[in-house]
Protein backbone atom coordinates (compact mmCIF):
# COMPACT_ATOMS: atom_id res chain seq x y z
CA UNK A 1 0.00 0.00 0.00
CA UNK A 2 1.38 3.49 -0.41
CA UNK A 3 0.02 6.61 1.09
CA UNK A 4 0.28 10.50 0.70
CA UNK A 5 0.19 12.84 3.23
CA UNK A 6 1.21 16.19 4.21
CA UNK A 7 2.57 18.22 6.47
CA UNK A 8 2.42 22.30 5.97
CA UNK A 9 1.90 22.05 2.09
CA UNK A 10 -0.97 21.37 -0.10
CA UNK A 11 -0.87 17.78 -1.22
CA UNK A 12 0.33 18.12 -5.10
CA UNK A 13 -1.42 17.61 -7.74
CA UNK A 14 -0.81 14.42 -8.59
CA UNK A 15 -2.93 11.35 -9.63
CA UNK A 16 -2.61 8.82 -7.07
CA UNK A 17 -4.37 6.06 -8.40
CA UNK A 18 -1.72 6.48 -11.55
CA UNK A 19 0.73 7.38 -9.66
CA UNK A 20 0.51 3.82 -7.37
CA UNK A 21 0.36 1.64 -10.78
CA UNK A 22 3.63 3.41 -12.04
CA UNK A 23 5.29 3.07 -8.95
CA UNK A 24 4.30 -0.74 -8.67
CA UNK A 25 5.30 -1.28 -12.49
CA UNK A 26 8.68 0.38 -11.85
CA UNK A 27 9.50 -1.46 -8.69
CA UNK A 28 8.57 -4.83 -10.44
CA UNK A 29 11.11 -4.04 -13.34
CA UNK A 30 13.71 -4.64 -10.57
CA UNK A 31 12.06 -7.52 -9.33
CA UNK A 32 10.51 -6.22 -6.25
CA UNK A 33 7.04 -5.45 -4.94
CA UNK A 34 5.01 -2.63 -2.75
CA UNK A 35 4.83 -3.09 0.26
CA UNK A 36 3.94 -0.28 2.67
CA UNK A 37 5.70 3.11 1.43
CA UNK A 38 4.46 6.47 2.53
CA UNK A 39 5.12 9.74 1.41
CA UNK A 40 5.25 12.56 3.38
CA UNK A 41 5.12 16.15 1.06
CA UNK A 42 6.50 18.66 3.45
CA UNK A 43 8.09 22.28 2.91
CA UNK A 44 11.78 23.11 3.34
CA UNK A 45 12.10 23.93 7.36
CA UNK A 46 10.29 20.42 8.13
CA UNK A 47 13.04 18.70 5.94
CA UNK A 48 15.49 20.50 7.41
CA UNK A 49 15.36 19.91 11.06
CA UNK A 50 14.16 15.86 9.39
CA UNK A 51 17.33 15.57 7.57
CA UNK A 52 19.04 17.03 11.26
CA UNK A 53 17.46 14.80 13.71
CA UNK A 54 17.68 11.68 11.37
CA UNK A 55 20.88 11.96 9.76
CA UNK A 56 22.73 14.67 11.43
CA UNK A 57 22.84 17.04 8.37
CA UNK A 58 22.10 20.50 8.59
CA UNK A 59 20.78 21.72 5.11
CA UNK A 60 18.05 21.31 2.93
CA UNK A 61 17.08 18.61 0.32
CA UNK A 62 14.75 17.45 -1.95
CA UNK A 63 13.95 14.39 -0.43
CA UNK A 64 15.17 11.65 2.14
CA UNK A 65 14.91 7.81 1.91
CA UNK A 66 13.98 5.67 4.98
CA UNK A 67 14.46 2.29 3.84
CA UNK A 68 12.58 -0.80 5.63
CA UNK A 69 12.57 -3.25 3.21
CA UNK A 70 12.43 -6.86 3.81
CA UNK A 71 13.81 -9.06 1.28
CA UNK A 72 12.34 -8.29 -2.30
CA UNK A 73 9.23 -6.32 -0.74
CA UNK A 74 9.61 -2.33 -0.47
CA UNK A 75 8.90 -0.47 2.67
CA UNK A 76 9.91 2.90 3.54
CA UNK A 77 9.06 6.30 4.26
CA UNK A 78 9.67 8.65 1.69
CA UNK A 79 9.36 12.76 2.79
CA UNK A 80 9.95 14.92 0.07
CA UNK A 81 10.08 18.94 0.13
CA UNK A 82 7.95 20.67 -1.99
CA UNK A 83 9.66 24.07 -2.09
CA UNK A 84 13.21 22.46 -2.58
CA UNK A 85 11.40 20.66 -5.67
CA UNK A 86 10.05 23.81 -7.00
CA UNK A 87 13.52 25.28 -6.89
CA UNK A 88 15.09 22.34 -8.24
CA UNK A 89 12.92 22.66 -11.10
CA UNK A 90 13.55 25.78 -11.92
CA UNK A 91 17.26 25.94 -11.80
CA UNK A 92 17.17 23.05 -13.82
CA UNK A 93 14.58 24.73 -16.64
CA UNK A 94 12.38 21.50 -15.59
CA UNK A 95 8.72 21.92 -15.42
CA UNK A 96 7.81 21.83 -11.58
CA UNK A 97 5.81 18.27 -12.44
CA UNK A 98 8.24 16.59 -14.06
CA UNK A 99 10.98 17.42 -11.13
CA UNK A 100 7.72 15.85 -8.80
CA UNK A 101 7.63 12.86 -10.57
CA UNK A 102 11.59 12.86 -11.13
CA UNK A 103 11.78 13.00 -6.71
CA UNK A 104 8.69 10.66 -6.36
CA UNK A 105 10.64 7.86 -8.15
CA UNK A 106 14.09 8.85 -6.87
CA UNK A 107 12.82 7.32 -3.56
CA UNK A 108 11.55 4.43 -4.95
CA UNK A 109 14.59 3.54 -7.22
CA UNK A 110 16.76 3.94 -3.52
CA UNK A 111 14.38 1.43 -1.94
CA UNK A 112 15.33 -0.79 -5.47
CA UNK A 113 18.61 -0.67 -4.68
CA UNK A 114 19.91 2.47 -6.35
CA UNK A 115 22.40 4.71 -4.86
CA UNK A 116 23.78 8.44 -5.72
CA UNK A 117 26.58 8.69 -3.27
CA UNK A 118 29.70 7.51 -4.47
CA UNK A 119 31.60 8.06 -7.83
CA UNK A 120 29.60 6.45 -10.81
CA UNK A 121 26.37 5.68 -8.67
CA UNK A 122 25.04 9.68 -9.59
CA UNK A 123 24.96 8.70 -13.51
CA UNK A 124 23.17 5.18 -12.56
CA UNK A 125 20.39 6.89 -10.60
CA UNK A 126 19.76 9.74 -13.31
CA UNK A 127 19.90 6.69 -15.78
CA UNK A 128 16.97 4.52 -13.74
CA UNK A 129 15.17 7.41 -13.52
CA UNK A 130 14.88 8.87 -17.20
CA UNK A 131 13.74 5.12 -17.61
CA UNK A 132 11.13 5.60 -15.15
CA UNK A 133 10.15 8.73 -16.26
CA UNK A 134 9.47 6.77 -19.77
CA UNK A 135 7.77 4.42 -18.77
CA UNK A 136 5.08 6.63 -16.61
CA UNK A 137 4.98 8.69 -19.76
CA UNK A 138 4.21 5.49 -21.62
CA UNK A 139 1.47 4.86 -19.49
CA UNK A 140 -0.22 8.33 -19.44
CA UNK A 141 -0.59 8.60 -23.50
Amino acid sequence: MITYNTEGVKMPKIKKREVTTWIKSVAASYGRKVGEVGYMFVNDEKILAVNNEFLGHDYYTDIITFDDDEGDILNGDIVISLDTVRTNAEQFGKSYDEELYRVIIHGILHLCGINDKAPGEREQMEAAENKALQLRTAKAE
